[in-house]
């Protein structure tokens, strides 16, 4: 020790001692939230219905001491938005503030490991504190328990759903921290995921048809009615001929690819791991997409709304305390999220797809990850040696990131 401070610490160069503070968040970290806040504007600026509340009535029993349900005011979707900001922007402050008072007992406890990111520099030797995840996780939970107050009150239809939301998040945050923990083989990490999505599917009352590619149609009708493929597809699920054979009711193969999505999701996120910020970093991004879609429901009045502001609600509370983590995580980082907070963000993804009704449109968001896991099938599968740290390799002499290389059947792979 030299000046109170450990001599490691003292030899550090300003570019390493970054890697262990917290960096601000950087203006380019906003830019995916800026249509979503653009859309809010617009409904603040140019509907004058937003924040106009309303009652149905003012009749009073006088024969019970409460007035009955028609004279009560309902929030407008205005003033509930409002309150989720207000609940996401306590998450971002609550995880900002306690990240740093967790690291200590990560570290103590032995949760913490070297960053392979920052090999080749003298940063390389500090231990980083794992699994903060965790810190996230757990205040997104208590902002969704003071949303289920006043959501649960304006719409009891949805209190179900938002039971099973918190439940399946709960046990996701549970499992990706004792697989930090423990390390569970990946054959637990396929299927926990369905049977945490179970409570969402068991409460699901949304619409299980699909709209038939226009392409498509031909193999099950025609002029003459239903294709011999259409008569054989129809002992699985129900073609619509009153529809032509555009519309396509798949029925329990429909909660069978949600329970799949929620598989997908998690693990989408974490086959990312490991590089600074990548985990957060595209969870973040994500959910900005996920809230602009919800805001442009909402605005155009649809008869969804109601869930959309189900979704809506989720994000904003996750969008907060993920930008917290994103500060500590961003490179060079000061936390590792671990599996805990990829479990945590795909299982909540999963969660606003299927209680939101709109599974297949949450597709479309996680495009890059549907090319990434196709274009690392080969690994996946072994056809190609995967190394368990496939990652890109820090070269300290040019300060970039670099492909890794494996050698596979006499030639050099790039992983």
């Amino acid at each position: 020790h030299r000046d109170g401070q450990p001599q490691i610490f003292q030899e550090l160069s300003n570019n390493d001692r970054m890697a262990t503070t917290t960096l601000p968040l950087k203006p380019l970290s906003l830019f995916p939230l800026l249509p979503s806040v653009w859309i809010f504007l617009m409904l603040l600026l140019n509907d004058p219905t937003f924040f106009a509340q309303t009652s149905e009535g003012a009749a009073y029993d006088k024969n019970r001491l409460t007035s009955t349900a028609s004279d009560t005011l309902s929030p407008t979707v205005g003033a509930q938005l409002l309150v989720y900001l207000a609940l996401g922007i306590s998450g971002y402050v609550g995880t900002n503030r306690l990240i740093p008072n967790i690291k200590s007992y990560m570290i103590r406890r032995g949760i913490c490991g070297k960053d392979l990111g920052k090999k080749g520099t003298k940063a390389e030797d500090i231990d980083i504190p794992e699994s903060l995840g965790i810190v996230p996780g757990a205040i997104f939970l208590i902002c969704l328990i003071f949303c289920l107050v006043g959501f649960a009150a304006n719409h009891p239809s949805k209190l179900l759903d938002l039971n099973s939301a918190l439940l399946s998040i709960c046990f996701m945050l549970f499992l990706g921290f004792t697989d930090d923990v423990l390390e569970w083989p990946w054959r637990y990490k396929l299927f926990l995921p369905s049977v945490a999505s179970l409570p969402l599917l068991c409460c699901y009352e949304g619409s299980t048809s699909i709209v038939v590619p226009i392409p498509l149609r031909p193999l099950l009708m025609n002029e003459n009615g239903l294709t011999k493929f259409g008569e054989f597809f129809c002992h699985f699920v129900v073609v619509d001929q009153n529809a032509e054979g555009s519309i396509v009711n798949l029925g329990l193969f429909y909660l069978v690819y949600m329970g799949l999505l929620a598989v997908f999701c998690t693990n989408a996120i974490n086959i990312h791991a490991g590089i600074n910020g990548l985990e957060v970093g595209q969870s973040y991004v994500i959910a900005c997409a996920v809230l602009f879609h919800n805001l442009i429901e909402i605005q155009s009045a649809s008869e969804a709304r109601e869930n959309h502001v189900f979704s809506a609600m989720i994000m904003i509370c996750f969008i907060g305390v993920s930008s917290a983590l994103l500060r500590h995580n961003w490179y060079p980082s000061s936390v590792f999220v671990g599996d805990t907070y990829c479990y945590f963000a795909g299982m909540t993804f999963a969660v606003v797809g299927i209680s939101g009704h709109f599974s297949k449109t949450l597709l479309l968001f996680f495009i890059p990850q549907i090319i990434n896991f196709l274009w690392s099938t080969p690994q996946l599968f072994k056809f190609i040696p995967c190394p368990k740290h496939r990652l890109p390799k820090f070269n300290a002499k040019t300060g970039k990131m670099e492909a890794s290389k494996v050698v596979s059947r006499g030639h050099v792979e790039k992983v």
